[in-house]
Formats: structure tokens, sequence, C-alpha cells
């Protein structure tokens, strides 16, 4: 059964989990907090990048001998498989841990049952204590699970008239620093970032994450360029060796995300332009839309997506968030399913 308490340290464990996102590929970034028999907190951690140990682990090493008899609360059921660390499940018998909450169930065939063996073990196990949050902030794995390619966010930085740049094709900055500084959050959060030959030959981007203190892994750089146009180009991408650069000679959506799962890539923020995002969109494999809305106005320009789509066939969209950004507003939504 859950408990109030258990609400509550689920709460922290998700807190913690988030100082893996961007961390773990391929494995999901999962929290977890342990108390002892008497309820007081002894050990906390969060999973380590791939190889390192998982959050489980972490939080036991802190906890010690205390663990014994004690309640874990982890954001993802403990795995059940020798990977490249042991189970986490035998990790928690072995502490004597004699309490387990976690948030959702593993779908990974490959990891699931720890749960199941615990509670066989006579371990009190309270399975799905948080499902609807859980599956949100584990979106990327749970998707990889479910379809084999990596998941999709589009980003696009507009006007609020939907213009990605002015009839001179200038764009540079439509959005404010704020709100640039959010779209290196969301690189943070990916392993790829992708654009078309005309952005990469236009804007000369290093597609990286700028962000203070960040030190973690930098995305793959990602060229859809299917006529050669980068080639031999004096770019950033090729020249400033800050990240892995990927060309591919293929405007198919479809078969550019097949061809990078192949790479270990989990997840892909796709940054434009107008002919790429267009592309993504009208081949439904968008998961996350994150439009960030700069506070001008320019009439004549381009727009954000160059695709024809018939207003009876549009996607519509299930929009989550609509946050300010300075002037700016940020928009989140998913698209619509029927």
């Amino acid at each position: 059964m859950t408990l109030p308490r258990d609400l509550e340290m689920m709460d922290r464990a998700f807190a913690l989990a988030e100082h893996g996102r961007g961390r773990t590929c391929p494995n999901p970034f999962v929290g977890c907090v342990i108390a002892d028999a008497d309820g007081a907190l002894v050990g906390e951690g969060w999973t380590q990048p791939a190889g390192g140990s998982h959050a489980e682990v972490v939080a036991l090493a802190m906890a010690g001998d205390r663990a014994r008899g004690g309640t874990a609360w982890v954001t993802l059921e403990p795995c059940n498989h020798h990977g490249r660390t042991p189970p986490c499940s035998q990790a928690l018998l072995d502490a004597g841990i004699a309490r387990l909450v976690y948030a959702l169930s593993d779908p990974n065939p490959v990891a699931i049952g720890g749960g199941t063996m615990l509670a066989e073990a006579g371990v009190e196990v309270v399975p799905d204590a948080a499902v609807d949050r859980a599956r949100q902030q584990h979106e990327i794995f749970l998707h990889g699970i479910a379809t084999g390619r990596p998941f999709v966010i589009l980003k696009t930085a507009t006007s609020l008239d939907g213009r990605i740049a002015d009839h001179s094709g200038t764009s540079q900055w439509i959005t404010s620093p704020s709100t640039r500084a959010r779209g290196h959050e969301l690189r943070r959060e990916v392993d790829a970032v992708l654009v078309g030959s005309a952005t990469a030959l236009a804007d000369d981007p290093s597609l990286t994450v700028r962000l203070p203190g960040w030190d973690g892994p930098q995305p793959r750089r990602v060229v859809l360029d299917r006529r050669g146009r980068t080639s031999g180009a004096d770019l950033k991408l090729f020249t400033d060796g800050l990240a892995p650069t990927t060309v591919l000679d293929t405007p198919d959506p479809a078969a550019a995300l097949a061809a990078l799962w192949d790479l270990g890539v989990h997840s892909v923020l796709v940054e434009g332009g107008a002919g790429v995002a267009g592309a993504f969109v009208a081949a439904g494999l968008v998961d996350r839309y994150v439009l960030h809305l700069g506070n001008v106005l320019l009439g004549e320009g381009l727009g954000a997506l160059s695709t024809r789509v018939a207003l009876p066939d549009a996607p519509r969209l299930r929009l989550v968030s609509a946050e300010l950004s300075g002037d700016d507003v940020v928009l989140t939504a998913y698209p619509r399913t029927p």
C-alpha cells in the first residue's frame, strides 16, 4: 500500500534523478532514496553515466549497514539482469532492504523482474506508485523500448507570427538570451542534434551545449545532406573537435532515425531548417514539440515548416505547458493521438 510518506520520498527520488538527465544513455536516469528501519534518511543517489553505478547502488553505498530493515524508493523498478553492472534487485536484497516502493515497472524485457524477485524473497514491494510522473520523466527511455527508434524533439524559434527569419533571411536573434539558453537545455537532454545542410552552411552552428557548469557529454551533431553540399566545407561541425559529427545522405527522416539508432542514438533534437522540420512533421515522427515564440512580428519571411498541409489533415497537438521566458513564450506540446 502506498503511504503519504511514499509520495514525499518519491518526490525526492524524482528530483535526484534529474541530476542524470542527458548523462546516462542508453540507461534511464533513475533516482533512489533509502531510509533506515526507524525512517531516518540514510542514503540517496542517481544513475551514473553508462558503465557506472545505478541509483540504487549509489544510495546503498551511502547508507551502508543502516539500509538493513529499511525502505528504498526508486523511480523505476530495479533491474534484474547482469549488464555492465550487477542487478540492482540483488544489491537491495543483499543490503537487507525490507520494503521497496518503485514508481513504474520496467518495460525492458532484458531487465524486468526485479520487483517480483524481491517480493518472492520476502521484501514488501509496492509497485507502480507514481506511474504518470515516471512515464513523463522516462519518456525517452520508454519510447526507445516501445519503438526501437530515437525519441524526436522538434524545437523551433519563431516570431509571434511564425517566421524563423525575416524577408532577407536574417534570423539572429528572434528570441532572447534566456530563451536561447533553454535551447541549450534541450541539447543537454538528447544524444544528437540534427539540422539540414542549408542551415549548416548558412549559420555555421556548433550545435553544442553551452551552459555554465555543464560537464556532461556533448550531443552528436547530425547533418542531413543528400547532395553532399557540406563536403569539404570549412564548418565548425567539422573543425572544432567538440563533438562527433555525422553526415547522412538521405532526406528521409525515418531512414535517418534508423541510422542514428544503429549508432546508439536514443534521442534527437531537430533544430531546422524549415525543410527538415517540415519533413519530420509530415512523416509523423515528432514526439515532442518545443516552440519558442519571440516577442516580435516579422510579416513577410520564412515560415517554420516548409511543407504544405491541408487543414483537415493538419496534425493536432496536445499543449501541456505555456511559459513566459522573459518577453518570449515557450510552448511544449505532444502529438494528439486519436
